[in-house]
């Protein structure tokens, strides 16, 4: 008696699936990995969005960064509302009325529930250029009442608007983490592939100026900087000026990092083969071994953000980063030094709040990369 092996058949679907699987490119085959990270991908949607409302900050936000009420000092955050009288209604806010407090003096805010405050959109309101260019009047949102304001996020101590100061303070801050990453990316990408591919004393000396600069303590450089800074310099060069600094201490990670993959790189076959092939240094290290480790760079990139927004945030903070009338979140977050005004008004420590959502975004955004990117995880 004879046994034939009888092939199962293969359904068509499986099929395809597995001729798409073999024939993807790589950065395909990333994203199909990349996206079964739900934490990742829902981190990427809210950069995403976080990016557009700063880019169009001033658009969306309902005033200007820099004007200010008087009737207005402290404000709690406006509660937007669908139901009035037990009806539906379009979303509205109620009037707000001022009174103080007859033994402390203090001033309170009541809502005025007589009162109903349609939110309308597509208002005309203070004067902004959209996007530094076109002088106009409109914003996305807003309330008719010239004598009311619409504040999701509260006032500070001068009458400010919260939410719109928050969306421009997230222009500085993320661009000062991306822009620092990228100077810090070219730093670092070229001594640690200089380090790694050359060795020797090339490495020893890249490998001593690393630790020389970690082992700088931050605190006290930051605070000789800022005695040493000009009060009268532009903010935009004290920006910028930080914005370089905080790249030049933190390269060293990223250096790190490549000189590692450039050491186990230099000895493989195809890196061999090219030389024998009398392909140029440049050639060999451009064409052939930094795509190989393309993707490990983007996860290092993308998890070296949140230390430069840390970094400008907490500077600002102390005083020794960014000033006034430079808006950042870590400048917002000076107004949360002093007990007593978090005590009268917490919402003050939104910045901080969204510090801290930026962080874990950034670094579960990373982490999806960085998984997404390993070859052998999966």
């Amino acid at each position: 008696m004879t046994l034939e092996a009888t092939a199962a058949p293969v359904e068509p679907e499986t099929a395809s699936r597995e001729e798409d699987l073999y024939t993807a490119k790589p950065w395909t085959l990333i994203w199909w990995r990349f996206r079964k990270h739900k934490l990742a991908v829902a981190s990427l949607i809210f950069m995403i969005v976080l990016g557009i409302m700063a880019i169009f900050a001033d658009f969306i936000s309902p005033y200007t960064p820099f004007s200010f009420s008087k009737l207005n000092t402290f404000a709690p955050p406006s509660v937007v509302r669908v139901i009035h009288d037990g009806s539906l209604h379009r979303p509205f806010i109620y009037a707000v009325k001022r009174k103080r407090d007859p033994e402390t003096a203090r001033v309170l805010y009541e809502e005025d529930k007589t009162k109903v405050l349609p939110i309308e959109f597509f208002v005309k309101g203070q004067d902004y250029k959209f996007l530094g260019l076109v002088p106009t009047q409109m914003h996305l949102f807003g309330v008719s009442d010239r004598k009311q304001q619409i504040n999701l996020l509260g006032t500070d101590s001068l009458g400010r608007d919260l939410f719109t100061r928050l969306l421009y303070g997230a222009r500085v801050t993320l661009s000062a983490g991306l822009i620092g990453v990228a100077f810090s990316f070219v730093l670092g990408l070229a001594l640690g592939s200089i380090a790694g591919y050359y060795g020797g004393w090339w490495d020893s000396g890249i490998q001593r100026l690393m630790e020389f600069i970690r082992s700088v303590p931050t605190i006290p450089l930051w605070m000789g900087l800022a005695a040493a800074l000009p009060v009268a310099w532009d903010p935009l060069f004290v920006y910028v000026l930080i914005t370089i600094i905080l790249s030049l201490i933190g390269w060293t990670h990223l250096a790190r990092v490549v000189r590692g993959r450039f050491l186990s790189l230099r000895t493989e076959d195809y890196v061999l083969a090219s030389r024998l092939c009398g392909a140029s240094e440049y050639r060999i290290v451009t064409k052939h071994m930094l795509p190989a480790m393309t993707s490990y760079i983007i996860a290092a990139m993308t998890l070296a953000v949140p230390e430069m927004i840390l970094g400008e945030t907490a500077l600002s903070f102390l005083g020794l980063g960014l000033r006034p009338p430079v808006v950042s979140w870590g400048v917002l977050l000076q107004d949360a030094q002093n007990l007593r005004s978090i005590s009268l008004a917490p919402w003050l420590l939104s910045p901080g709040i969204a510090v801290v959502l930026v962080v874990l975004a950034f670094n579960f955004l990373g982490d999806g990369l960085r998984d997404a990117a390993d070859p052998y995880g999966h």
